[in-house]
């Protein structure tokens, strides 16, 4: 039976271009050791990547580029820059879906740097194939052509545990909690709506046929608009890789789809409950003309979620590229034990 392989390029900061040849003979034994089910080729470029100061963001455009370059399956960089998360400063940051992680020497100390950084570069892989890694490497290391093939419609679900691998180590019900902007204006929009009769009158006058109809195009709006006002959506620079960015940008809508559905459960939530504070019954029943129930006050919280997402979309549009791609595209290793 003939071994697959993983193409696995590891960017090294100049810092350790002495120690290059080193580092791709310890990773490639720890590689074979802990994931021996296919074979790596590990190509390691001694590059700054970006010149600082740079962002995490820039770091990772700059790594995805290269990725693309080159046809690897997943890229690690080594920099010689910190690297913050939500403003905070992190050794380590990762990218599932676009397949790629980073590593701060600045923030591994000054102490038995080189064993801590041979331990990091394994964990990062690990985190770069998530929990189901046998599976996940198994579909990196199928050939070129039988990858482009999965994605053929009538063989699409060929792919799938892939996909959602990916999605799921990504964590995408975090998405809505790291767009601030987003969350405010669906909050507010969700308030307003709570307050206005007129919107009780409207929800109480809608079919279900109807307000399935509205959620199903207010998550649809917002999905687009995060992913368009923020070029979420990848474009092939090169036949060879048309494979791959498929597969991201799959993935991607797979991500932003999970948190906007995560953050409309949220608002219904929240929204539910602030009817039953807000909202006295005698007043419910005055507003819309006859005796109210709990289908009522379900029924508006359903609409109310619709609206309040689509105003969560006009917030995200204002949020920065750079904090939308940080929240859909990456996380630290180390918030895992506490996710």
């Amino acid at each position: 039976m003939t071994q697959g392989q993983v193409a696995l390029g590891v960017i090294v900061a100049p810092r350790f271009e002495r120690e290059s040849g080193e580092i791709e003979a310890e990773l490639a034994e720890d590689l074979r050791e802990h994931y021996g089910s296919v074979a790596w080729q590990i190509d390691l470029v001694v590059d700054a990547l970006v010149t600082p100061p740079a962002t995490a963001t820039e770091i990772f455009q700059a790594a995805r580029a290269k990725l693309l370059e080159r046809d690897w399956d997943l890229a690690i960089v080594v920099t010689d820059l910190p690297v913050r998360i939500g403003g905070r400063v992190v050794a380590q940051q990762v990218s599932p879906i676009l397949g790629i992680a980073v590593v701060s020497l600045p923030a591994l100390g000054a102490v038995h740097l080189r064993r801590r950084l041979r331990r990091a570069l394994l964990d990062l892989v690990g985190n770069l194939v998530g929990d189901s890694a046998g599976e996940a490497l198994q579909e990196l290391a199928s050939d070129t052509d039988e990858r482009a093939a999965l994605f053929v419609p009538t063989v699409l679900f060929s792919n799938l545990r892939l996909l959602v691998g990916m999605v799921r180590a990504n964590r995408p019900w975090r998405l809505a909690t790291r767009l601030y902007r987003a969350l405010v204006a669906a909050l507010a929009a969700g308030a307003f709506g709570v307050v206005s009769p007129e919107i009780w009158r409207v929800s109480a006058a809608m079919d279900w046929w109807r307000l399935v109809a509205t959620s199903l195009l207010s998550i649809t709006i917002t999905v687009v608009a995060v992913i368009a006002a923020h070029g979420l959506w990848e474009r092939a620079p090169d036949p060879r890789v048309r494979e791959q960015v498929i597969l991201f940008n799959v993935a991607t809508a797979g991500t932003v789809l999970v948190g906007i559905l995560t953050l409309y459960a949220a608002l219904f939530a929240q929204i539910l409950l602030g009817e039953g504070v807000v909202i006295a019954p005698s007043f419910f029943d005055q507003a819309l003309g006859r005796e109210t129930g709990l289908a009522d006050y379900l029924r508006l919280a359903w609409f109310l979620a619709s609206l309040a997402t689509v105003g969560g979309a006009l917030g995200a549009a204002l949020e920065s590229d750079e904090a939308v791609r940080e929240a859909a595209y990456t996380f630290s290793p180390a918030d895992q034990r506490t996710a």
